[in-house]
């Protein structure tokens, strides 16, 4: 016999996302139960062993509780987060799965977490969704959020979707293929990993060969593959597209009822590749002690089923205006991202349209924002969607799919919901402009809608600034606020040495770190950065990077004048 449960909002989906719209439904006061699979909580973050994350790294665009997360990363990981290359961020996901279990902890028993629960009908009164039916439990909500990792409650709610590809036809995507090939018919959408986690690598003897990984180690060594995400000082995450593990046999498999299939054998492979490390490195390497054969505990998705809303985020959406460094400008943005544009499918990648740009020393992805109506079903009312289910083409996925700004869409699908309960609407009844003064004014995580190179969420200019141009004010192409820039957070070690610059890039050679690539988050040292002369010594403070080999300054100053 089933649990009857009544709440204000219910959250299909204990991930990256659902963890947020229930954190947020919670902390603005409304009732909500988190409902999922298993019994972990963070999604890509935690049990899906993606602990390096993309996107939103500069100080203008982390927001949100993407920002309050990432604070609370470095207050708990003593080692900091400063161990691979691909990633400014990368933390022991046991370190994450700890911060969500604590927040949802506080907010007992305003929030309901049911873990280990079977998804097995979404409930619909006409053109509405009423709740769902799980394992032990049949949930009735004023407002139900899809947040599940595949969009399952978009299929047994009967909610239109799309999966796989889009032709140029459809949105007039410039990446997009004008008619679909064998390849698009053979990887309907992008490769799942079975992320591995390893301990105590050895130094590689020599790289074996193997028929199935091949080209492995065709663009870096073997140390620098490994190193590639390090999570901390002996622990690394093993999620590496060049000949890795990557799965992408059959994927239509994920949503056609043998979605079992697809995963043994997405793990099968990435026993394999872990074979074949141990081969290349060593006995040494090892699977990681906390893991039963160092196997994530979820598979990382990276395309779902994606709802049709009523807007849908394509590629000319997410590409930068010409001449500019941010995307034209929609008023109704609730989230922003600057991922660059990444598909993973077997062999060479499918080439997308650039969207990069050069700030601080180094390329970063061009910003963009998700308008409301990307969460909203065009043709079914009481459900908000999130995590990957938005309304988002194949193509632009590449880019909207990443940890932060996934975090960030929870927050917002979780604040409308609270929203919409608290004053007896329907999402699609929710004022755009309320939603957006609630996320700018939200106390715990106020996150913003417009994103901005040189100012930050903290900065008391911020809510006024974003307001006028949501209100019709102008935005520069450019991205940069009308103010000067926001004043450095300093953190790190001081060194004096001498920087040159040439170009975009820069360099810091001192006698402790030799001469190294300078790099930077904030909008204050990147303003130094591109005033700065051929040559000069400087006084700076900041991070090195040991596997990226490079330094991450959070203040600099000429000598004799001290860090700004």
């Amino acid at each position: 016999m089933r649990q009857q449960v009544t709440t204000g909002v219910l959250v299909i989906g204990s991930g990256t996302a659902g963890v947020a719209a229930a954190l947020q439904c919670a902390r603005r006061g409304v009732r909500v139960a988190l409902v999922g699979e298993d019994r972990q909580l963070g999604g890509m973050f935690t049990a899906q062993g993606v602990s390096a994350c993309d996107g939103n790294e500069l100080m203008g665009f982390q927001t949100g509780l993407w920002r309050v997360f990432l604070q609370e990363l470095y207050r708990r990981q003593t080692t900091g987060l400063h161990h691979s290359w691909v990633s400014f961020f990368t933390f022991d996901p046991r370190v994450g799965e700890g911060i969500f279990r604590d927040w949802v902890q506080e907010l007992v028993p305003r929030l309901l977490w049911l873990p280990q629960q079977q998804l097995f009908e979404v409930r619909r009164q006409g053109d509405r969704v009423t709740g769902a039916v799980f394992t032990d439990y049949e949930i009735t909500a004023q407002v139900t959020i899809d947040a599940t990792e595949l969009g399952d409650g978009l299929h047994l709610g009967g909610v239109p979707y799309r999966w796989g590809w889009e032709t140029q036809a459809i949105f007039q995507e410039p990446s997009a293929p004008v008619v679909l090939g064998e390849l698009h018919h053979k990887y309907p959408v992008q490769a799942l990993t079975w992320v591995a986690l390893l301990q105590g690598a050895g130094g590689a003897t020599e790289i074996v060969p193997s028929a199935i990984f091949q080209n492995t180690f065709r663009q870096h060594s073997p140390a620098r593959m490994l190193s590639y995400g390090a999570l901390t000082p002996d622990l690394y995450m093993v999620n590496w597209p060049q000949d890795g593990n990557d799965y992408a046999v059959d994927l239509d498999r994920l949503v056609t009822g043998v979605r079992a299939d697809v995963l043994a054998a997405a793990r099968a492979h990435t026993r394999q590749f872990i074979t074949y490390l141990q081969q290349v490195f060593g006995p040494d390497l090892q699977p990681a002690a906390f893991l039963p054969g160092g196997l994530a505990q979820q598979p990382y998705y990276r395309e779902s089923r994606r709802v049709v809303g009523l807007k849908t985020v394509t590629e000319l959406d997410i590409l930068p205006v010409a001449g500019g460094r941010v995307a034209a400008l929609d008023r109704d943005w609730i989230a922003f991202g600057n991922y660059a544009n990444d598909h993973h499918y077997p062999g060479d990648r499918w080439p997308v349209a650039s969207k990069a740009t050069v700030w601080g020393g180094r390329w970063t992805g061009t910003p963009f924002g998700i308008p409301y109506g990307a969460l909203v079903p065009a043709t079914v009312d009481g459900l908000l969607v999130t995590e990957r289910n938005i309304s988002v083409s194949h193509i632009a996925n590449g880019a909207t799919r990443l940890q932060p700004l996934v975090l960030n869409l929870g927050q917002v699908a979780g604040l409308a919901a609270a929203l919409c309960v608290e004053r007896g609407l329907s999402p699609h009844e929710l004022p755009v402009m309320d939603l957006q003064f609630a996320l700018l004014t939200e106390p715990t995580a106020p996150a913003g809608v417009v994103p901005f190179y040189n100012l930050t969420s903290q900065d008391p200019r911020y809510p006024a600034l974003q307001q006028a141009i949501l209100q019709g004010g102008p935005y520069s192409p450019d991205g940069q606020a009308p103010v000067s820039p926001t004043p450095a957070v300093v953190t790190g070690k001081s060194y004096r040495g001498t920087l040159f610059v040439a170009g975009s890039q820069s360099t810091f050679a001192t006698p402790e770190l030799g001469a190294v690539p300078l790099v930077t988050l904030e909008p204050t040292v990147a303003e130094f950065l591109a005033n700065a002369p051929a040559q000069q010594e400087v006084q700076v403070v900041g991070i090195y990077y040991p596997k990226g080999v490079w330094f991450a300054a959070s203040a600099i100053g000429e000598v004799g004048i001290g860090v700004c």
